[in-house]
């Protein structure tokens, strides 16, 4: 088993780049990996509770720990109490902790 931090930054409204990359995510949590996502920059815009959220409060119902930089939601108007059900603010400070530990990592 390892542990890994996939890092999403990009927008899904703009990008279809989001899904298959939550898709990876749950894939790798299926095969009994510690899976952590961790929303930065626009990848916060579904953190906020919305349709484009579900695919987020899936992964958490699979196990995948799913944190949105605090930051980035501040940025971009997003109160904790409109996260998305599974969706947990984190500073960014969290990824210098998987990256001492040593999980894999993924950036898109």
């Amino acid at each position: 088993m390892a542990d890994y931090l996939l890092i999403a930054s990009r927008d899904p409204y703009e990008s279809h780049d989001v899904r298959p990359y939550y898709d990876l995510t749950s894939q790798l949590k299926a095969r009994g990996n510690n899976v952590t996502v961790f929303l930065v920059q626009n990848g916060v815009l579904p953190a906020r509770r919305s349709t484009a959220s579900q695919h987020l409060t899936a992964l958490s119902e699979q196990g995948v720990a799913v944190l949105a930089d605090g930051f980035s939601l501040d940025e971009r108007g997003i109160a904790d109490d409109r996260l998305a059900d599974g969706v947990a603010r984190a500073p960014l400070s969290r990824v210098v902790d998987h990256l001492e530990r040593g999980s894999k990592t993924l950036w898109a």
